[in-house]
């Protein structure tokens, strides 16, 4: 039968489907508009079948927030081609929109929300069949609080991040704690936030790092002393270099070796344990600095902490929540 160009349209404005995939649907369906729908989501389904095993590493990543509430979703896919293309990003705000309508709490409800004749998780199957590429819904985050915020950096649809603050607060104050969020990447708003876990694998390897610089160091200093060269002495293939070009013996390599290992062993069996405490609790507390987001420098204003640039604004003005995704590996 022949199908025409309003058809075509209406069902393309149903489906989001190209063109010719809509002609063939409405074609095979003998123009019945629900038979053709199936015959587009069936497609997507095998196409979402096909590539199940595909990796998606593209996708539009958005965030948006409605005052108290915000959110951000990604919509991966495999080519950045797909990624940029009008259509897909569409989807990914409607899909984004539905999510902060109903307040959705995790993922699967967000698939689970009506969305055109199906579901979203069958608009996501629908979009695999237009586009040829495996499509699927991850990063879904958000917060909540008396103030919140949002940013996408270079609106690039790559990175978002999403905060809440426990008063109202001035835009350009919380634009630029997104930022802080974006370029630093913390893992959580203070010490308390850390979990206890990540602390102490800290310390343990702040412990094992401080006590290997001690030995060292007290190597290095009996290798001087004795008169040696400290490159030569670093490992056995410096030794072996030095043997060939004639800087040092045989026995004197052996020298250095015995050196090594007795003052090591010497050391390490006398090393002051409150000075290793103090040293690794210092080293602990720069990590804090690092990826505790009110500890960490401005990057606005680095002279200031991002707690002091807070404080500034409003002397109880502090953050609640925070998110951050990107697509990028980092």
């Amino acid at each position: 039968m022949a199908v025409s160009m309003a058809d075509i349209t209406k069902l393309r404005k149903m489906t989001g489907a190209g063109m010719m995939d809509c002609k063939n649907a409405l074609t095979e369906s003998e123009g019945d508009f629900d038979k053709a729908v199936e015959i587009i989501r069936k497609k997507g389904q095998a196409v979402a079948a096909k590539r199940s095993d595909r990796e998606t590493s593209e996708g539009c990543v958005l965030a948006k927030s409605t005052g108290d509430y915000a959110a951000m979703i990604a919509l991966k896919c495999e080519t950045d081609f797909v990624a940029k293309n009008a259509d897909f990003v569409a989807l990914t705000q409607a899909i984004l929109d539905a999510a902060i309508a109903n307040k959705c709490q995790n993922l699967d409800e967000v698939k689970a929300l009506p969305m055109g004749s199906g579901t979203i998780a069958d608009a996501i199957v629908e979009r695999s069949g237009i586009t040829g590429e495996k499509t699927e819904l991850d990063g879904y985050f958000f917060v909540s609080g008396a103030c919140t915020a949002v940013y996408n950096h270079q609106n690039k649809n790559q990175l978002c991040t999403i905060v809440a603050f426990n008063k109202p607060c001035a835009d350009q104050v919380a634009h630029e704690i997104c930022m802080q969020i974006a370029a630093m990447n913390p893992i959580a708003i203070d010490e308390a936030g850390v979990p206890e876990s990540v602390k102490e694998n800290e310390i343990n390897v702040a412990i094992e790092k401080t006590k290997a610089e001690q030995v060292q160091k007290a190597v290095e200093a009996a290798l001087k002393k004795a008169g040696f060269n400290l490159y030569i002495a670093e490992n056995e293939e410096h030794l072996n270099e030095g043997i060939m070009k004639g800087s040092i013996t045989e026995a004197q390599a052996d020298e250095i070796r015995k050196i090594k290992e007795t003052v090591a062993a010497e050391k390490s069996a006398n090393l002051p344990e409150q000075m290793i405490q103090n040293i690794a609790k210092g080293r602990l507390g720069k990590f804090f600095k690092e990826v505790c987001l009110l500890n960490q420098e401005s990057i606005m204003d680095p002279k200031k902490t991002v707690a002091e640039v807070l404080k500034a604004a409003d002397a109880e003005l502090t953050v609640t929540d925070f998110k951050r995704f990107t697509l990028r590996a980092e």
